[in-house]
């Protein structure tokens, strides 16, 4: 059976969408998360500045060992003073934060050197840590803390 003509249905075939992916360039922010915390790093050829939120690392992390965890990265390259670092690093406290910058460096020297992916990624330094604290429940003190229990 033939449909009259005004009656056809005429099904337009869904044109292909092209989607646009913008190439990353060397000296694009690259983001690294630890529990509360998110880095935007950026390594850049240099003399070696390290700065975190406008400030030298020294000032920012008062602690040698915060410092050594942002930085573990950094300690797989031959000249390590061979890259200026800049990191803008928001929430949580000084241990996530260090945590966080790691990994958004770890991130941005994959992308500048590819030959560094399984160092890293041996190393631990491409894998996000997604521990988070524990939410508190109710009727409780903190998430698993409950109230003492009394016999009598």
């Amino acid at each position: 059976m033939e449909l009259p003509e005004n009656l056809e249905k005429k099904v337009a075939a869904p044109e292909k969408q092209i989607i646009a992916v913008r190439e990353r360039k060397k000296d694009d922010f690259f983001t690294g998360r630890r529990k509360t915390s998110v880095a935007q790093v950026k390594i850049i050829k240099g003399s070696g500045k390290i700065l975190v939120n406008k400030k030298p690392i020294e000032e920012f992390f008062g602690r040698e060992a915060f410092r050594s965890i942002a930085l573990r990265p950094v300690s797989l390259l031959e000249k390590p003073e061979a890259y200026d670092i800049i990191a803008r690093v928001s929430g949580g406290g000084n241990s996530g934060q260090a945590g966080a910058i790691s990994l958004g460096l770890a991130r941005a020297l994959q992308s500048n050197e590819p030959q560094l992916h399984q160092a890293l990624r041996e190393k631990g330094l491409l894998t996000r840590d997604s521990r988070m604290v524990e939410r508190k429940k109710y009727g409780l003190h903190k998430a698993r803390r409950a109230t003492q229990f009394s016999k009598r």
